[in-house]
């Protein structure tokens, strides 16, 4: 009988799903988009204006840029409690994680700065001066390399890991917000949100191998600013945030034509893919709203109402 009861109960408790964090910039919340249900599970409180975030690679940790509280806090994503705080100099906007889980490189835009902190000793390991306001990470599969941009100085800066020194400096177009790896790590690409343009680097020269525009139709050329990127879970596609153009760009990985636009919601900041690789989900900023786009179709399924000015995505498998 007791083991009758327990049975039931066991098959009664809901499935774990995959999940969807979101910052939402003015709300100084996290929401949790439940990727079955495809709605908000949970929403959690954060410090002041948090936009960059990322998990740990076991996912235990989740870390999250609150900028205007100048630091970097590292959340239990099962509890949504806010367990410790790392530094991370003034005002952090993004970040990338190393491929060993260990060291965390932090944009600071107010200081011109990318800093390097131990995530297990909670200290800084380095501060590497970089061009003025810095704000889109990248960093190279193998870990090698870490790319920090710097939105005035219009410049992508090599870093390489082991020695924490700059060993090249790439010009791009105006403003810089995004750079993203392949990959294989063979080419970085770099979006220019006021250049509308994104330019894409082959990582051993570092030459400039390709550059991309877009048009759409009855949108203004200066609309079209391109900020976050994402690869599509094949590599063959890049999908390109496109700003107040309220569009996601499908961009070929190889000849660099755009294929499509898809229609989202005000103001695409960034994006994350589903862990099952079959949603892209986009973060609406000014429509306070996420987008869902169906990645065999490529058309928006669902629009999810999160918090105000959502910024930053990022995927969470079900544990």
């Amino acid at each position: 009988m007791i083991r009758t009861l327990l049975l039931c109960t066991a098959l009664s408790l809901p499935a774990a799903a995959d999940e969807i964090w979101v910052t939402n910039e003015m709300d100084d919340t996290v929401s949790v988009i439940d990727v079955t249900t495809l709605e908000v599970k949970a929403t959690y409180p954060t410090g002041e204006r948090p936009r960059g975030v990322t998990f740990s690679r076991d996912f235990k940790r989740l870390y999250i840029c609150a900028s205007d509280s100048d630091a970097v806090q590292v959340m239990d994503p099962d509890t949504g409690d806010i367990l410790h705080e790392l530094p991370s100099g003034e005002d952090p906007e993004q970040f990338v994680i190393a491929p060993d889980d260990r060291l965390l490189y932090i944009a600071n835009e107010d200081d011109a700065i990318t800093t390097v902190v131990d995530t297990e000793t909670r200290k800084v390991v380095a501060q590497i001066d970089v061009g003025v306001e810095p704000e889109g990470m990248g960093i190279s599969p193998d870990g090698t390399l870490q790319v920090t941009t710097s939105e005035t100085t219009n410049m992508a800066h090599w870093i390489d890991t082991t020695t924490h020194k700059i060993v090249a400096n790439s010009l791009v177009d105006s403003r810089p917000r995004h750079a993203e790896f392949s990959p294989d790590g063979q080419v970085l690409w770099v979006s220019s949100e006021i250049g509308g343009t994104v330019t894409v680097f082959d990582v051993e020269t570092k030459a400039e191998v390709g550059k991309i525009r877009f048009e759409i139709p009855n949108i203004r050329a200066e609309k079209l600013q391109p900020v976050g990127m994402k690869f599509s879970p094949d590599a063959t596609k890049v999908f390109v945030a496109l700003g107040p153009a309220n569009h996601i760009a499908v961009v070929d990985a190889q000849s660099y034509a755009v294929e499509r636009y898809i229609l989202v919601g005000r103001r695409v900041w960034h994006m994350a893919i589903s862990p099952d690789q079959t949603k892209l989900f986009t973060t609406n900023g000014v429509s306070g709203d996420v987008t869902v786009i169906d990645l065999a179709t490529l058309e928006p399924i669902k629009s999810i109402k999160v918090g105000r000015f959502p910024w930053g995505a990022a995927a969470r498998p079900t544990p």
